[in-house]
């Protein structure tokens, strides 16, 4: 265990055994507008959104450039020029530096400045350099690093969970169809992480809804995860070679008992809905009072044994031919809740002191984990 991992779960424990007082007093009021703890992987964008133009991204009032160099390697620097303070996303890629689309400036990978095209003989390039992230392209998402680097690096010679961007296994998988939508709310990012562990408000997606008669069974936690297990019944059987079809036709559904496992791994939030389904969401906290996240839906065709004998490039068309299958009921899913995370956003801002009356035992633990990390971050910043 390193010596930043031992200041990590150091931090957690006096939260997590301060959690009732901190409830208890203003904790509600912290959460929502407690800053999200940057020491870990954050997706920031899919990877497909970078090609050849630079693309401008933001966590936490930090903005950044992603974009890939001419070995298709991707980077990401803080998204401002030195020379004028102007954003290197409106630049473009030269070779396998960034640049500028004011004067031409160029920098490299590691943010230093590499070029200036009207340099005369008697000046040297200039001292500045930019901030730059580390990066890792896994799973069809590009992830930055957003908080402190010697942390990763430290962790990274270890075994600290926190340190590694979370796997996405079905994303490359044949035998799972992927769904993506893309959540942007103005809200607090806490109050979107509580949505998705409250399985309790299915009442608002009458439309879209995959459970009903969820109940909450088990509740566990961490100094990095809450895991919640539901008892539910599911609409959607996939067990039949027309069972994907239940997807676009309503009608077809029938109730089933599944069991309704939602996690929230921080930062992120992963779930499965019996063997058939498994749905994630990518957290980037934006501000205090906005979060854009990507939220990910899997069909699984584990049950369709016949259609792992058919060839690799044939289940590679079907995969690829039925991505998006359930974009209706994703989107509308989404803008449903983004209604009301907004709703809820709105009256805090009015009333922060006003308390809300909380039942669910999940949204209570993931307060707990969102003070818990704050904290950790604190402990663990210079």
């Amino acid at each position: 265990m390193t010596a930043a991992s031992d200041r990590f779960n150091s931090a957690a424990s006096v939260a997590l055994n301060a959690q009732v007082d901190v409830a208890a007093s203003s904790g509600h009021k912290d959460v929502r507008s407690l800053p999200p703890n940057l020491n870990h992987w954050y997706a920031l964008a899919r990877s497909r959104a970078v090609a050849e133009k630079p693309l401008a991204v933001e966590i936490w009032g930090q903005a950044i450039v992603l974009y890939r160099d001419g070995d298709g390697d991707i980077h990401a620097l803080e998204d401002r020029c030195p020379h004028r303070q102007v954003k290197l996303s409106h630049g473009a890629v030269v070779g396998q530096n960034l640049e500028c689309a004011y004067h031409a400036w160029q920098f490299d990978s590691q943010g230093h400045c590499a070029e200036v095209p009207y340099l005369e003989k008697n000046q040297k390039l200039p001292a500045c350099k930019i901030r730059s992230y580390p990066t890792r392209e896994q799973d069809g998402f590009i992830w930055v690093w957003p908080g402190d680097v010697a942390l990763m690096q430290a962790d990274d010679a270890g075994d600290v969970e926190a340190t590694a961007p979370l796997e996405i296994p079905e994303w490359d998988h044949l035998n799972y169809i992927a769904t993506v939508s893309t959540i942007d709310c103005e809200a607090h990012f806490s109050f979107l992480i509580e949505n998705l562990m409250d399985m309790y408000h299915g009442h608002l997606h009458r439309g879209f809804q995959a459970w009903a008669s969820a109940a909450l069974e088990t509740l566990e936690e961490t100094p990095h995860q809450v895991d919640a297990l539901y008892t539910a019944e599911s609409y959607y059987k996939i067990d039949k070679i027309w069972s994907i079809s239940q997807l676009f036709f309503p009608a077809l559904r029938r109730l089933h008992p599944e069991p309704l496992r939602v996690t929230y791994d921080y930062p992120n939030w992963t779930s499965s809905l019996g063997d058939d389904f498994r749905i994630l969401c990518l957290f980037v906290p934006i501000s205090p009072t906005q979060t854009k996240a990507h939220l990910i839906h899997f069909v699984s065709l584990n049950a369709f044994w016949r259609l792992h004998k058919l060839p690799v490039k044939f289940r590679r068309f079907v995969k690829d031919s039925l991505f998006g299958a359930a974009q209706k009921m994703l989107d509308g899913l989404v803008r449903e809740d983004v209604v009301m995370l907004e709703e809820e956003q709105a009256a805090y801002l009015a009333q922060p002191h006003r308390r809300p009356y909380e039942l669910n035992r999940a949204c209570l633990a993931v307060q707990r984990l969102i003070v818990a990390q704050a904290l950790a971050a604190s402990v663990e910043s210079p």
